[in-house]
């Protein structure tokens, strides 16, 4: 496992901790100055910068991530509640469908705070050194 990867699954780590950016990014900090070097932290944030998408549909994502999936889920349960009482197997489609939809979407918007995160973090490493 690369660095790149290590530092996004410890991001994604922290992002299911109930706290503001800042704890977060204090303590991925932490993490990160200890177990990656300086010349490595600075790979990574040209590859974060490379990769992180610009379009707006992205950036929705990255920000309402749970709003933009909410009508998948909608539709998810409106297909299972159609097939169950009317007892349609075809609306079990849209279940699935909307359902696949809505986790895709929260699934990718989880990879993209996990990104902005870590650019976070090194970008405040960078800003701490260069202060001294």
């Amino acid at each position: 496992m690369s660095q790149y990867e290590r530092l996004i699954l410890m991001a994604e780590d922290e992002l299911t901790q109930y706290s503001t950016d800042a704890r977060k990014i204090e303590k991925l900090r932490q993490k990160i100055g200890l177990s990656v070097s300086a010349r490595e932290q600075k790979e990574v944030k040209e590859a974060l910068i490379a990769e992180m998408p610009t379009d707006p549909i992205s950036q929705i994502v990255l920000n309402q991530r749970q709003t933009v999936a909410l009508p998948f889920w909608g539709i998810a349960g409106l297909g299972l509640l159609l097939g169950i009482s009317f007892m349609q197997p075809l609306d079990f489609i849209a279940t699935v469908a909307g359902g696949a939809a809505a986790v895709g979407l929260q699934k990718w918007g989880w990879k993209l705070e996990a990104k902005r995160l870590v650019l976070q973090t090194l970008e405040d490493i960078e800003q701490r050194t260069s202060k001294v």
